[in-house]
């Protein structure tokens, strides 16, 4: 499970250095091995390759009547590995379609990671809080 918030910067070449609580597990996990593709909500999506093959196979599997939405999810997807440094090449393409300049921020959302423009994250943030808790969180509590 991948949990937490990382404020990382992207180098010059798009570089995104994995923090070494995460790049452990990840090599156990998948050998460094991950795909990369876009989310509409205007994020990526950083899955080890196993857990994406996974998805991969259902998204594959949609009717046409979703073929648009397996374009965003499969027509976008980018298989990369983590170099010697413990970092991950972010295709040009990826980042401008989400907006990722220097600052970023990786959230570990239990099987897979979200990467964020670290602006947006906080805007979209806000916006959720404004908007309230949605009906189905109505009986969560901690």
């Amino acid at each position: 499970m991948f949990q937490g918030a990382s404020a990382i910067n992207l180098d010059v070449k798009g570089r995104m250095t994995i923090p070494t609580r995460h790049r452990d597990a990840l090599a156990v996990q998948c050998e460094g091995r991950v795909t990369l593709t876009r989310h509409p909500h205007g994020c990526l999506l950083f899955f080890p390759r196993p857990i994406w093959e996974s998805h991969r196979e259902q998204i594959a599997a949609w009717p046409m009547s979703a073929r648009a939405w397996q374009r965003i999810f499969l027509g976008n997807a980018c298989d990369v590995e983590l170099d010697s440094a413990g970092r991950i090449l972010i295709a040009p393409e990826l980042r401008s379609a989400v907006g990722l300049q220097r600052d970023v921020m990786l959230l570990g959302m239990g099987s897979h990671f979200e990467i964020w423009d670290a602006t947006k994250l906080a805007e979209s943030e806000s916006e959720a809080v404004a908007a309230g808790m949605p009906d189905v969180l109505s009986n969560f509590s901690f």
